[in-house]
């Protein structure tokens, strides 16, 4: 049996087998689980191994690049602001940012950001990974370019353009860099082991993603609305092992955490705004998460999908409570959010799957969670 380290709760070992059982069968090569209850941690595990070489352990602090799962602080970050009257989600954006008017964007207002239906899923211009840890560039371009459809009728996943999207806006109201107002308003009081723009300092802890393979999903085989968002920058995991993709801050896409911190982080939405004795916002504004702006199939990624104000929410497909968010990343790492249990899941690994919405091995240690509150 593979080793396990870390705490947990005793109503929760079930999180601890299904863990040591993914390491053990090779489905998983390093990770880390937590579940946090009442904003308090009841569940920190990790395991493994840092590399398929085996070099190292996965340690307690060992972070890696949470992909997607980032969204979620972005979207935090915007939740903090509408709570304390600065930022209105029912405004247009161009009243923040006014250049973003452009090409018949004037009417598209905040919460079109917020749940992928600004019709701004990719890059009309040419894009390449040596672009992307351009801010400037990046908000420049979506600024000046046309909607790919009508903004509001539908979401179309914005992959890598959502978090400067938003993040322009945090930057627009805050006068700071989205990295920056997250780690001064959300990491920093909360204590959470959350990055977006990595020090240097914390290289060392990095534990590089092991890239899926992504064989049976040729970019000319694609849908053309998936095509045209994940192929310009190319879908890369191998982008993240660089230093200038580790140093930017790309608030949709390269948050560097374990499942501590993820969990840390986004505790206070299941628990009233609060996590650890810390308040972030008030119980009325978690609440906004479920003023649903989208449901049916996205454009881009072609499956149900319903999104909330920066989360997505329970669909038949995905029955994850009817007063629970979530999100994950590409390869696996996941967190929801249970407002009525108050309890908040993460899970981080470095072994990526193939799939862009997730894989078992993540619900599979959800389910053990759930079934830890009733043990």
């Amino acid at each position: 049996m593979a080793e396990v380290h870390g705490t947990c709760d005793d109503r929760f070992g079930g999180v601890k087998d299904v863990l040591g059982a993914n390491l053990d069968s090779g489905s998983d090569i390093g990770a880390s689980v937590a579940v946090y209850l009442d904003g308090e941690p009841v569940v920190d595990l990790w395991g493994g191994w840092v590399d398929e070489e085996k070099s190292a352990p996965w340690e307690r602090d060992t972070i890696t690049n949470v992909w997607s799962t980032t969204k979620t602080m972005t979207a935090l970050c915007a939740l903090i602001l509408a709570d304390r009257g600065e930022l209105d989600f029912w405004t247009p954006v161009a009243h923040y940012w006014p250049e973003f008017a452009a090409n018949g964007k004037d009417s598209i207002e905040v919460r079109h950001l917020m749940s992928h239906t600004a019709g701004l899923a990719g890059w009309d211009e040419p894009v390449g990974y040596e672009d992307i840890t351009d801010w400037d560039k990046m908000t420049g371009l979506l600024a000046a370019q046309a909607p790919w459809w009508e903004p509001g009728t539908a979401s179309g996943y914005h992959a890598l353009t959502q978090g400067y999207l938003v993040g322009e806006v945090v930057r627009r109201i805050s006068g700071q860099s989205l990295g920056t107002f997250f780690a001064e308003e959300v990491a920093g009081p909360l204590g959470a082991d959350f990055h977006i723009g990595l020090p240097a300092a914390d290289d060392h802890r990095v534990s590089r993603v092991i890239p899926p393979d992504m064989s049976g999903m040729a970019m000319d085989a694609m849908p053309p609305m998936l095509a045209r968002t994940f192929a310009n920058p190319p879908l890369s995991a191998e982008a993240s092992y660089t230093e200038s993709w580790r140093r930017a801050e790309i608030p949709a896409a390269n948050g560097h955490s374990n499942a501590r911190g993820v969990a840390a982080a986004q505790s206070v939405l299941a628990n009233g705004g609060e996590a650890g004795g810390v308040r972030l916002l008030s119980a009325k504004g978690c609440e906004v998460v479920f003023d649903e702006q989208s449901h049916g199939a996205d454009l881009v990624l072609g499956v149900d999908l319903r999104f909330g104000m920066g989360y997505g929410l329970a669909t038949e497909t995905t029955p994850i409570g009817e007063r629970a968010c979530y999100w994950g990343g590409w390869g696996g790492s996941l967190v929801v959010s249970d407002f009525d249990e108050h309890l908040t899941f993460a899970y981080v690994m470095n072994r990526m799957e193939a799939g862009l919405v997730g894989d078992t091995r993540g619900n599979a240690l959800l389910e053990a969670a759930r079934a830890g509150l009733k043990a």
